[in-house]
């Protein structure tokens, strides 16, 4: 989160300070999955917690208002994306751009080749 919202972070209250933990808490990481070398980061027990979500939320939201005071959109990244991105959106006001794999949209989309930890992707 520190690395996400540095605003947030540094703030040193007690009040944000507890808001990370609490989302920091429910976030499990699980090394060389799902191949050596990745640290994969687990936040099924954050979608559980509702309480916690919506702090994320909160922290995500007052990062961007202060950082980025002019944003038109959100994109989110297949698929963690899809599950933040959305109700982070709608909170700011503003509209929610997916972005998928290629091939998982129907019409003309836009592709651009990138690497990831462990392979490439399209």
């Amino acid at each position: 989160i520190s690395r996400c919202c540095p605003a947030a972070a540094q703030s040193g209250s007690a009040m944000t300070d507890q808001r990370l933990r609490r989302v920091r808490d429910r976030v499990r990481s699980f090394p060389d999955f799902p191949v050596p070398g990745v640290l994969f980061r687990d936040i099924s027990p954050l979608l559980k917690d509702p309480a916690a979500f919506r702090t994320l939320i909160d922290l995500l939201e007052d990062h961007l208002r202060a950082s980025f005071p002019k944003i038109d959109f959100i994109a989110g990244l297949d698929s963690r994306g899809f599950l933040i991105g959305p109700p982070l959106a709608q909170r700011l006001g503003i509209g929610f751009v997916p972005i998928r794999k290629k091939g998982k949209l129907p019409g003309p989309t836009e592709s651009v080749s990138y690497a990831l930890e462990y392979g490439k992707g399209q």
